[in-house]
């Protein structure tokens, strides 16, 4: 399945470059892109800026981003998907999946959903020492399963269920449980049940760019200065996946969110209909669903779902309204609160646009 959208490569919407320079020129920022989309496909596009200050290399509309935690709803979709194959519930615990590796862990722990690790109820704290997890032998599959011990005997924070507390940690077991199932990497299967079906053929996993060349956009710190190298191993460690580390470019994140778009809209997609509704309602009050934080907002004619993704070096957020059949996109290639503000004041000038009947 794939959505008809702009041809992104050789798209770039200038009155979307003009509302984002403004805003980049304002906070400093090496890049800032987004895109706008319908439930049809992307409409809008625009980047400007350059992949690393210091340079003159232009940022554009094909380049790759990095997603951080907005990769959280890819997992949530991959669960759903294993739940319609019935080889998953929501209501399925890690013990039912995981007792080999933590048979001897607390009953409470064992005794954690599959919804309740989706919606940060799980009780788990937000980290471990990922770059201890990752010295594990073997790939990322290897290294979640070796650290699974760890987690296990980690105190819970909470009783699960009860408290929101939004864990990294939380997504990563989720993760193995898939793994674990489907028998297959989590990275595998997002390629399949994501990536293929929506012909989102940029995607990938890790940092950006051949090491050493600015071919792609390249990690600033909090500050704005770039960091001194690039490349796929300048990122979380790869056994952090199913938390945050996949990239693309904004054509293909786009495809993503049409289908969510559509899902919400009755329409079934990578799953089916019913499936993105339960998915995107909270479960246990509050307002965060699996991947998604659920709010309200006037412009969005209602319900809104939100999220935000960094690796401390890139950031990205996404605005998501069903009932106006829209959505908004928007990422740079810096880290920490200016590129947060700098993010959510493009996202809030490229709704104001639309409203106004400026943007598609």
């Amino acid at each position: 399945m794939s959505f008809q959208s702009v041809p992104v490569a050789e798209s770039n919407d200038p009155k979307v470059v003009a509302a984002l320079e403004t805003i980049r020129a304002k906070h400093g920022l090496p890049a800032l892109g987004a895109a706008v989309v319908t439930s049809h496909g992307v409409t809008s596009v625009g980047v400007t800026g350059v992949r690393k200050i210091g340079t003159t290399v232009a940022a554009t509309p094909a380049d790759l981003w990095h997603l951080g935690s907005d990769t959280k709803a890819m997992t949530a979709v991959v669960i759903g998907s294993l739940v319609e194959q019935h080889k998953l519930t929501w209501e399925t615990t890690i013990d039912e999946v995981l007792s080999a590796h933590v048979g001897s862990a607390p009953e409470a722990f064992r005794k954690i959903t599959v919804l309740q690790l989706l919606s940060h109820r799980a009780g788990l704290v937000s980290n471990i020492d990922w770059r201890r997890a990752s010295r594990a032998p073997g790939g990322p599959r290897a290294q979640r399963i070796a650290a699974l011990p760890t987690i296990a005997t980690t105190p819970l924070s909470s009783a699960p269920g009860t408290t929101y507390e939004y864990s990294n940690l939380g997504y990563v077991v989720a993760g193995v449980m898939a793994e674990q199932t489907a028998n297959r990497a989590w990275e595998d299967l997002l390629r399949d049940i994501v990536f293929s079906r929506l012909g989102m053929t940029s995607c990938g996993f890790g940092g950006l760019g051949t090491p050493g060349q600015v071919d792609q956009p390249w990690p600033h710190d909090a500050a704005g200065k770039p960091m001194p190298a690039n490349g796929p191993d300048v990122d979380n460690p790869e056994v952090l996946g199913p938390a945050g580390t996949a990239h693309c470019s904004l054509g293909d994140w786009g495809q993503f969110v049409a289908d969510q778009l559509a899902g919400l809209n009755g329409k079934a997609g990578v799953l089916q209909a019913a499936t993105y509704v339960q998915m995107h309602a909270p479960a246990f009050g509050g307002n965060y669903a699996a991947g998604w934080l659920v709010t309200s907002r006037p412009w969005g004619g209602g319900t809104v779902y939100t999220h935000n993704g960094s690796n401390t070096m890139n950031f990205a957020t996404v605005w998501m309204a069903p009932a106006r059949d829209f959505a908004v996109l928007v990422v740079t290639n810096r880290g920490g609160a200016v590129a947060q503000q700098a993010t959510d004041d493009a996202a809030a000038a490229l709704i104001l646009m639309r409203a106004g009947g400026g943007l598609p």
